[in-house]
C-alpha cells in the first residue's frame, strides 16, 4: 500500500520492514494508539474488522477490548510479522489474519472497523464502508488529513465536493483527532486525522448509482452554475443516452413529441430555481430537493 502509517512495535523489528513504494510508517506514539482504541468504543461482544494492522501494536490492544479481530494487510511480509508475534500470545486464539487488498475483498461481518489507510485506496474504501450490508456500528479511520477534512467539509468549504456530499448523506462523520507527522517513523511528507463514520440506519431511500451519477455532474466545475454545466453538449448527450437506457430497460415508449433532452433540463433548472446556484453552495436537501 502507499501512504499507510503501519503500526508496530518501537523495535528494529518494524523499521526494516518499511518499503518506500509502500509508503509505510511507523506509528511511535503509544498515546494515539490508546486514544484510538478509546474512541473506537468497542465491546467485549464485537467483532473488529482492522485494515492495515502492520506488525500489530494497534492489533494487540484492539483484541484486549474484542470478542474478536479480523485483520486484512496487504503486505505478506507484514502478514508473516503479525503471525510470528502473535506467537503464544494469550489473544492468538481471537485473532484472524487476511492476506490481501481490503478494497477487493469480501469483508466478513464486523462491528466495527478500525483503519488505517493509504491516500491512493482512501476513497473507493469509503465508498465500500458506506455502501456495506449488513450495516455495521461505526468506524474509526486514519487518513491523511486533507482527506479526511474533505469528509467533514460543508457547503462554502474549499473542500467540500462529492465525497463530502456522498459521505454525509449516508453516514454521520467526525472529526476525533489530529495526528502530526512527527508522530510516525519515518515522517510522512503530510499530517493525518482520524474520524469517525457511522452508516445512517436505514439507509436513505435511492439509488445510490443513480445519486453518485447526479453529484458527479454538479461537481464537474464546482464554481460553476448548474445551468451552465447541465447546459454542455456533452452533457446533455450523456443524459440522452441514459434516457434512452433507462425507457428501454422500462419498456417505456418514448413519446414522438417529447421536449429536447437540453428544454427538458431548463425546464427543471427553471422549476427549482437552481440555474444560477453552485454546486459548492448546495447542501445534501438541496441536492435531494
Amino acid at each position: 500500500m502507499s501512504r499507510t502509517h503501519k503500526r508496530t512495535s518501537q523495535t528494529g523489528m518494524g523499521a526494516s520492514l518499511m518499503k518506500k513504494h509502500f509508503g509505510q510508517h511507523l506509528l511511535r506514539n503509544p498515546l494515539v494508539v490508546k486514544s484510538i482504541v478509546e474512541k473506537a468504543k468497542i465491546k467485549p461482544t464485537d467483532i473488529v474488522l482492522e485494515i492495515g494492522p502492520g506488525t500489530g501494536n494497534l492489533t494487540v490492544k484492539l483484541l484486549e477490548k474484542a470478542k474478536r479481530v479480523i485483520a486484512i494487510e496487504f503486505d505478506p511480509r507484514m502478514v508473516v510479522e503479525l503471525q510470528k508475534r502473535m506467537q503464544g500470545h494469550q489473544y492468538a486464539k481471537k485473532l484472524e489474519i487476511i492476506q490481501g487488498d481490503a478494497i477487493k475483498i469480501d469483508f466478513p461481518f464486523f462491528n466495527v472497523c478500525v483503519a488505517n489507510l493509504p491516500y491512493n485506496i482512501s476513497s473507493p474504501f469509503v465508498f465500500k464502508l458506506l455502501t456495506h450490508e449488513p450495516i455495521f456500528r461505526h468506524a474509526v479511520v486514519m487518513f491523511q488529513r486533507e482527506f479526511a477534512m474533505r469528509l467533514i467539509a460543508r457547503p462554502e468549504n474549499n473542500l467540500y465536493c462529492r465525497l463530502s456530499v456522498n459521505t454525509q448523506l449516508l453516514s454521520e462523520v467526525k472529526h476525533l483527532l489530529k495526528v502530526a507527522k512527527n508522530n510516525f517513523k519515518p515522517p510522512p511528507k503530510v499530517d493525518s486525522s482520524v474520524v469517525m463514520i457511522k452508516p445512517r440506519n436505514p439507509r436513505p431511500e435511492i439509488q445510490f448509482t443513480e445519486w453518485d451519477g447526479f453529484i458527479r455532474l454538479c461537481f464537474l466545475r464546482k464554481n460553476k452554475t448548474l445551468g451552465a454545466i447541465f447546459k454542455q453538449k456533452k452533457v446533455l448527450l450523456m443524459l440522452e443516452e441514459n434516457y434512452k437506457t433507462y425507457t428501454a430497460l422500462k419498456n417505456i415508449k418514448i413519446p414522438k413529441n417529447r421536449k429536447t433532452m437540453k428544454e427538458m433540463v431548463l425546464d427543471v433548472l427553471k422549476k427549482t430555481k437552481y440555474s444560477d446556484k453552485r454546486a459548492r453552495t448546495l447542501d445534501i436537501d438541496d441536492f435531494l430537493l
